[in-house]
Formats: C-alpha cells, structure tokens, sequence
C-alpha cells in the first residue's frame, strides 16, 4: 500500500496563528463592565435588536473566561484599580474597547478631581468608540474593527488602537 492512497482526498494546510485568530474572533466572550450610562447601550447592543449573537460573541460575568473588556462610561480613579485587576485576571490574549467619551477622555466630567482622563492611562485600549453615549450601530462597527484586527496580527501582539468614525 502506497502513501498516496492513505491520505486523504481533501487536506487543509494553513498556519497555527491564522487558526487560532479565526477561532479567536469567531467567539469572542466579552466581560459586562459597564460604569455608567453607556452601560445601557452596552446591553442594548447584546440584546435582540442588535443581537451581538450573530457575530460569536456572548457576554460573561467574569473576567476569567472573557477575551474582552468593554469599558462603558466614566471610569473614576477609585475605579481605577478595580479595572485594572480585573484586566490582569483575563487571559492572555485579551482586547480592550473603551465606549463612549467618558471611558475615552473623561468626557464632560473630566475636570472633576475624581475622574480618569481616560482608560488607556490604566491598561492597554485596541478599539475606542466615541460617542455620548455611542449607539448600539458604533459599539457593533467597534467590536467588527477589532474582530478584523484580530485576523491579521500576531498571536500576543499589540498594535495601534482603532477609532471608530
């Protein structure tokens, strides 16, 4: 018996990171973190009008099985800490979304001694999503910006953040 005959009719051969990446962003689990009114949206954008659903993403109580972090609404610096160990409890590799101008800035509250002047001074942002609060169609075109990041870096790397327009 030669070895023609034992392989197989149809092989696929590809690359473990563009595997991975697939699967990463056919089902990516994302943490509810909302801090304040772009939460609502936040929730819009899972529930069944925009359904999140369809595009492999499910939302998670948890940061220890969540690939994502969506930071919604005005994150204060006695907040500050909290996110960021909620950040470190996710596995690696972990995405970050900052929604709405709040989490992006500070928004109208940002010259308010207990107000962060944005997510990215406290842990790393992929995707921001401006907006006050940014409606459910600018979070899905955020999450779809980043799902097309993921396919097309590195497994582990980080590279430039993306603003939605």
């Amino acid at each position: 018996m030669s070895l023609i005959n034992t392989v197989p009719e149809m092989v696929l051969t590809t690359k473990l990171d563009a595997v991975l990446n697939w699967t990463r962003k056919s089902s990516l689990w994302y943490m509810l973190f909302g801090l304040a009114c772009c939460a609502i949206e936040m929730m819009q954008t899972g529930g069944p009008r925009s359904d999140l659903d369809r595009f492999g993403m499910a939302p998670r109580a948890t940061p220890r099985v969540s690939d994502l972090m969506i930071v919604a609404g005005t994150l204060t610096l006695k907040m500050a800490l909290r996110t960021k160990v909620l950040y470190e409890q996710m596995p690696d590799p972990k995405y970050v979304v900052s929604m709405g101008s709040c989490a992006n800035c500070g928004g109208l509250f940002q010259y308010a001694y207990s107000v962060c002047d944005g997510v990215d001074k406290i842990i790393p942002v992929d995707v921001y999503v401006p907006g006050c609060p940014p409606r459910p169609e600018a979070l899905t075109e955020g999450l779809i910006m980043l799902q097309k990041k993921m396919m097309q870096e590195k497994w582990l790397t980080r590279s430039e953040p993306i603003v939605v327009a």
